[in-house]
């Protein structure tokens, strides 16, 4: 075991690290902006809570949950661990600079954005996963009850409704999508160039999958709560 603890503590385990808890956070948002993306079907929100609550109660999905806050954790700790070792290894600048010639701005500022969309996770644990998960009746955050055919669940819906009301939220949360979109944008390529897959055949693809993918997701985190302060969904 001690190779592979000398090779996570090393710049390539930890960029290996990087990439594989990345790949994965990148799969729950395509579940997280799915069944969020259900408030457009302005059906009161029946489809959305009933969504949420086979996500809040499933055993399975729960385990995950505990599994994604690990990722989470662990791939924000080998970011800044890497962008530490990365100014230790230069700790002094070069005479004449000209990052912008070789990088995009995004890719030389991924700690930056990432302790931005930090910032922006706290925010969004504290508005909605503590509710969903710690409240209901007799929580420490109690929520209204809704009936969904002959099952009572949590409202989260009315809780999303409510939260989105605030237009300095509502700045908030757009200013933190943008941020994970350029985050997406750099660490989606990234992420499989770490991996191995870099080919001048196949790279071009993957960085153009990634954009779209980007825009595509960022997009629709910003229209929702935008959707409900507009009143376009009640």
């Amino acid at each position: 075991m001690n190779w592979f603890s000398t090779f996570l503590t090393s710049s390539i385990g930890r960029k290996v690290v990087m990439a594989v808890t990345g790949l994965f956070l990148i799969s729950f948002l395509i579940v997280h902006c799915t069944i969020n993306a259900m408030i457009f079907f302005n059906d009161g929100g029946e489809s959305f809570n009933k969504a949420a609550h086979f996500m809040g109660t499933n055993v399975i999905i729960r385990t995950m949950e505990i599994v994604l806050f690990l990722g989470i954790i662990l791939h924000i700790v080998q970011g800044f661990m890497l962008s530490a070792k990365n100014r230790a290894a230069r700790p002094t600048g070069y005479a004449v600079t000209n990052p912008g010639a070789n990088s995009k701005w995004y890719s030389r500022s991924m700690t930056l954005l990432g302790t931005l969309i930090l910032l922006f996770l706290v925010m969004h644990i504290s508005h909605f996963w503590t509710h969903s998960r710690l409240g209901g009746i007799g929580g420490i955050s109690p929520l209204d009850e809704t009936m969904i055919g002959d099952k009572e669940v949590l409202n989260l819906y009315a809780l999303m409704i409510s939260t989105f009301q605030s237009p300095v939220v509502l700045i908030v949360y757009i200013l933190g999508v943008i941020s994970l979109c350029w985050h997406l944008v750099h660490g989606f390529q990234s992420a499989f160039q770490t991996l191995g897959v870099n080919h001048k055949k196949y790279t071009p693809a993957i960085k153009g999958i990634g954009i779209v993918f980007s825009i595509l997701i960022c997009a629709l985190f910003a229209a929702m709560p935008l959707s409900i302060y507009m009143g376009w969904i009640a």
